[in-house]
């Protein structure tokens, strides 16, 4: 039997290729390689500490695992798929360099809590990089809500053109999407930073080590206290894929946006053209393919997460092999936001309203017609009344082809003699906006007044 299996001693025939092929994981775990040698080096500290290792031992195995390291960065190690893993792969080649002595790292430890271990220090990286991106984005939000803060734009309902609103305000809309998937993530991070070193297979080690010492070398907040769930669970990453789902369909919503807004339909915003491409065939196209391609990778990332649900759902306590594949997916959900992160922030930075075209839709469709309710209540007319009377305000005007605020005063005061001229101080878009101070604020000096808040409070 081949020696290049940890667990040769046990088997009397050679592994069949198909079986190695098959059963590899380096090909897409090799990733891990400075996490691993993070842990490795960590955990051979603490046993030089524990007095499990000489001092000669550990400075012998510490130097050759950041020899390692180096070779890895410059790409001068030979990753071999006999060896199934980026672990194996690593200890055989710090024996090779260093000698027997390399054979004592892997003492009080299994692959079970050693491949926990990287998977976490690998999402913690992961977690780090996708909230310092988010903070980009949602500063990025707030430096165009800024700019557009006097610019208005149609607030839709159903599709329809609803109300008139801040353009600032609809993208401090946004803001509290990113603000929000932000401390997700940020949460998801204090159950992640938990270490599961010492836990060994599943039932701890007798060897005298001190797991505290691990702890605070790898910068983890605490030990996983029961060494079965510490081996065997992976809730830290479908946390992780749950919050990117919840983070990719806030961009789908927002990239839908963009597309109906780019389109000719609507002609409300233009996409800076280092951000969209053309067709092959029609030379007068200009296509909104990142928002397009967000959108779209949305389903991956929630595919993951739906893989990663299943992976976990029928496994006993307490490793199984099944875990091996949660690394793909998990790989592709990090990969996959942290990219569209990167080009989605940019592009959004980037982009102009086209403020008059946005001005002419926010008149359509009676915009103004609650703000028109809101007037009536306001001088003692029941909502119910105030609503019907609105109601055939925009009959008539409909019917005249023509917005409720080119109705004339007679006209208006045929359905409710309630109406007076000051009425069409809110029934401009201009007025609508500035009128009204609910939630968030939809008025430019309301909008102004948010980000300044949002700014002090960094």
């Amino acid at each position: 039997m081949s020696s290049d299996k940890p667990w040769a001693g046990r088997f009397t025939q050679a592994t069949d290729p198909r079986v190695e092929a098959f059963t590899e994981s380096v090909s897409f775990d090799a990733r891990l390689a400075p996490y691993d040698i993070q842990g490795s080096i960590a955990h051979a500290t603490m046993l030089g500490r524990c007095n499990i290792l000489t001092e000669a031992e550990t400075a012998t195995v510490v130097a050759g695992l950041k020899a390692i390291a180096d070779q890895i960065e410059s790409g001068d190690f030979h990753w071999d798929t006999a060896l199934e893993d980026v672990h194996m792969n690593i200890e055989r080649r710090l024996t090779e360099q260093v000698g027997d002595v390399g054979k004592k790292l892997h003492t009080a430890r299994s692959r079970n809590d050693q491949v926990a271990t990287d998977l976490r220090l690998f999402m913690r990286d992961a977690i780090d990089q996708t909230v310092a991106a988010l903070d980009q984005l949602a500063d990025t939000l707030l430096d165009l809500a800024e700019r557009e803060a006097d610019t208005i734009f149609p607030g839709h309902t159903h599709m329809q053109v609803a109300q008139p609103v801040s353009f600032g305000h609809h993208m401090l809309a946004w803001r509290e999407m990113i603000l929000r998937d932000a401390e997700r993530f940020a949460d998801a991070r204090k159950r992640t930073n938990r270490m599961p070193l010492g836990a060994a297979a599943l039932a701890g080690t007798p060897h005298p080590i001190n797991r505290e010492i691990t702890c605070e070398l790898l910068g983890f907040d605490q030990v996983c206290v029961n060494s079965l769930d510490a081996v065997s669970d992976r809730d830290f990453a479908i946390e992780y894929a749950g919050a990117a789902s919840l983070l990719m369909v806030h961009l789908s919503r927002m990239c839908e946006e963009l597309v109906l807004w780019t389109s000719a339909a609507f002609g409300l915003v233009e996409l800076p053209d280092a951000f969209c491409t053309g067709s092959s065939i029609m030379p007068q196209k200009k296509n909104p393919d990142i928002a397009e391609l967000v959108r779209g990778k949305s389903g991956r990332v929630i595919g993951s997460l739906q893989a990663l649900l299943v992976l976990m759902k029928g496994q006993p306590l307490a490793y199984n092999r099944d875990n091996q594949e949660d690394k793909e997916p998990l790989f592709d959900t990090v990969d996959t936001v942290l990219a569209c992160l990167r080009v989605f922030t940019p592009m959004v930075g980037a982009l102009q309203v086209r403020r008059e075209q946005a001005l002419l839709a926010a008149a359509q469709g009676f915009a103004t017609a609650t703000d028109l309710a809101d007037y009536l209540v306001m001088r003692g007319v029941p909502f119910r009344d105030a609503h019907a009377v609105v109601g055939r305000c925009v009959r008539l005007a409909t019917e005249a082809g023509c917005d409720l605020a080119e109705l004339p005063l007679e006209a208006l005061q045929g359905v409710s003699a309630v109406i007076e001229q000051d009425v069409y101080a809110v029934l401009t878009v201009e007025g609508s906006v500035a009128a009204r101070d609910h939630i968030g604020g939809t008025a430019p000096n309301q909008v102004r007044a948010a980000i300044a808040r949002a700014r002090k409070a960094g």
